[in-house]
């Protein structure tokens, strides 16, 4: 494990998303060499500017990568119709391999019934319904990238999950309901006992405090204190909510002291959802090019 900080180990993101990337590169130039240009098309909808830097962002780490990063802005006034037709024709073209939808759209759209209308192959986020039913069955899939990003930080910093008591506080369709499916896989890096909790259940740090790994998944800020963290225990912070530009985790920096392991405020799991999102579209292009098993 990395960085001691009040006595807990501390689990950055940054290097597992460095090595992510590194490994997504070379697939990449793999690609070219082939004569594919992988390509990651990009939707945004509307002005909101937050979203706008998200999707800038995604696009000068795709441009870096070696993707060709197309993009399409529609107006806060576009239609669910209008929508559509931009990803039908981003299904409908073969040089496009995955496809970003920028979450949220503005009010008066359906983002499921959009999410929906793209081609479940081509969703970067893993969020088709299509991917989450692959994902409950086992089967080969986009998988949605905060779920992927905190196995794959866990396994990085060598945190033994396999056997261990995992609880994850929060049952949301992004993040806790499909990660208590991907510990629970058969998987040297998974195959855990995994407990779904949730703010509905009075008595929620009851099952938070005899955890041996904590994934805090509420969305609610500093829910999770020294109080609900079993001595020694992995803390790993996926929730944030945002006060303008300011994360607010789920988990209260105190938590530190008591500890075993902890992701840091900032920097935690955040880089390494990124860096799946891309490792879902590099395994997209692969998969477009007949070589899905060489990603």
């Amino acid at each position: 494990m990395s960085t001691t900080v009040t006595g807990a180990q501390l689990l950055p993101g940054a290097p597992v998303a460095e090595a992510v990337l590194a490994e997504v590169a070379e697939g990449v130039a793999r690609l070219r060499t082939a004569g594919v240009t992988p390509t990651l098309a990009t939707v945004l909808v509307g002005d909101d500017e937050a979203s706008a830097g998200y999707i800038r962002i995604k696009q000068r780490q795709a441009a870096a990568l070696g993707f060709a990063s197309p993009h399409v802005r529609l107006s806060g006034s576009a239609s669910q119709a209008d929508v559509h037709a931009v990803l039908g024709d981003f299904n409908a073209d073969p040089g496009v391999h995955g496809v970003l939808l920028q979450y949220p759209v503005p009010e008066g759209l359906d983002y499921d019934r959009a999410l929906q209308a793209l081609d479940p192959d081509s969703d970067v986020d893993g969020m088709h319904p299509v991917n989450m039913g692959r994902l409950a069955l086992g089967l080969p899939g986009p998988v949605p990238c905060t779920p992927a990003a905190i196995e794959a930080l866990l396994a990085f910093h060598g945190v033994p999950v396999a056997g261990r008591e995992v609880v994850i506080l929060g049952r949301g369709a992004t993040l806790g309901r499909p990660l208590a499916m991907l510990l629970a896989q058969k998987r040297s890096t998974a195959n855990a006992a995994v407990t779904v909790v949730h703010t509905g259940v009075a008595d929620w740090p009851r099952y938070t405090r005899r955890a041996e790994i904590l994934v805090a998944a509420a969305g609610v800020p500093g829910i999770v204190r020294p109080e609900h963290v079993r001595p020694g225990a992995v803390v790993v912070g996926g929730g944030v909510r945002y006060a303008g530009r300011r994360l607010l985790p789920d988990v209260d920096e105190s938590c530190a002291r008591v500890a075993g392991a902890i992701t840091p405020r900032v920097g935690g799991v955040g880089p390494v959802t990124v860096a799946m999102l891309f490792r879902n579209a590099l395994r997209a292009a692969w998969s477009a090019a007949g070589l899905a098993g060489q990603s």
